[in-house]
């Protein structure tokens, strides 16, 4: 057998598309549709096969090249990204999208310690523009952008 000497490519490719194949398991019973007329379950598809064949790619590296051993487990950044995310699940609907994407991306970057304040700050500000901009302003989306500035 061969010895394989990418660990970390093999298992990264894995994960996606072990997680791929979660979520298509659970999207599954939702409606297919078709291109032209898609059902609630066409997209979240689409991207798990999206995320199978990178993960197969992935995979199909890790055989034929050289990689570094899997690195030291950090929770650090697993804690930040997910706190982030939790705040921006309770602040959506809360606090509306602006303070949402802010905090989301304000906490998702103190799991880097070498971010400084400026730029992450600038980076949430400009993300909470541009998310206004695009779901609320070109889609339409009826979202509080702000407590108090619509619905």
């Amino acid at each position: 057998m061969r010895r394989i000497d990418n660990v970390t490519d093999l298992v990264s490719g894995l994960l996606l598309v072990g997680l791929a194949l979660l979520a298509l398991t659970l999207t599954w019973p939702l409606r297919l549709g078709s291109a032209t007329q898609m059902g609630p379950g066409y997209v979240p598809r689409l991207l798990c096969y999206l995320q199978i064949g990178l993960g197969l790619m992935i995979i199909a590296q890790s055989l034929v090249t050289q990689g570094g051993p899997l690195e030291k487990w950090a929770p650090r950044p697993i804690v930040w990204v997910l706190a982030g995310l939790a705040f921006f699940t309770f602040a959506i609907e809360r606090l509306g999208l602006v303070a949402a994407v802010i905090g989301l991306v304000l906490l998702s970057c103190l799991a880097h310690r070498g971010t400084r304040p400026l730029e992450a700050a600038l980076l949430g500000i400009g993300l909470a523009v541009f998310s206004v901009l695009l779901f609320v302003e070109a889609l339409g989306l009826p979202i509080l952008v702000w407590p108090g500035f619509g619905d």
